[in-house]
């Protein structure tokens, strides 16, 4: 399926979301993510922390069906207390 901004669907889809190193970050962004992506794998996040360790960024790949599942999993993120940013 083709959407109108040209992503074809389904895709696995990278998410970065930035949060501060708090312990269970990781958990809680993998438990929205897993909310939107049934099938998301929480042991395939990317974690980098920051230099000085106050930021901790994960990249949680999807397999997006549609850009209403990406909006809605987008929203939730940037609404979520521990994020700072999500790309």
């Amino acid at each position: 399926m083709l959407d109108s901004d040209l992503i074809r669907y389904p895709c696995d889809f990278p998410i970065k979301v930035m949060g501060r190193g708090e312990p269970g970050f990781a958990a809680a962004i993998a438990a929205v993510v897993a909310r939107h992506a049934p099938d998301f794998d929480p042991t395939g996040i990317e974690m980098r922390p920051s230099r000085e360790r106050k930021y901790l960024s994960l990249t949680c790949t999807v397999q997006a069906h549609s850009r209403e599942q990406l909006d809605a999993l987008y929203r939730e993120l940037c609404d979520h207390p521990m994020v700072v940013m999500v790309l």
